[in-house]
């Protein structure tokens, strides 16, 4: 008596898991992680209700760095109808980690900086 065990958060349905992904488009997909990066960097400057309840800002650094270069690999392939939204948060992320930081980095040193310049308020 060999059954198939049911789905459970345990056993998840990978073959549904691929099939569901395989429908998305490429773009979604990136955009739906950089929203997710950008969410999480807000959480760890403590950008949200809770404040500095979560604020971590070598957590920040690493996914404001991440973003950045997420956003700097797929510029050729998504439109700026999405990149431009993004680019923008990118900015309002990296601009309130200088703004966090007790010791400022130098221009060009910030997190993410690497791939989008020096920011400036």
């Amino acid at each position: 008596m060999s059954e198939t065990p049911a789905e459970s958060p345990a056993n998840p349905d990978f073959d549904a898991m691929t099939r569901d992904i395989a429908e998305v488009p490429a773009v979604e997909v990136i955009v739906t992680v950089a929203v997710n990066l950008m969410s999480a960097a807000a959480v760890k400057l403590g950008l949200t209700e809770e404040g500095d309840a979560h604020k971590d800002l070598d957590e920040a650094r690493k996914l404001v760095h991440a973003l950045a270069g997420l956003l700097d690999a797929t510029a050729t392939e998504i439109s700026s109808f999405h990149a431009a939204p993004l680019r923008d948060g990118l900015k309002s992320l990296q601009l309130a980690f200088r703004e966090a930081s007790l010791v400022p980095d130098e221009p060009g040193q910030g997190p993410g900086e690497k791939y989008t310049g020096a920011v400036y308020g």
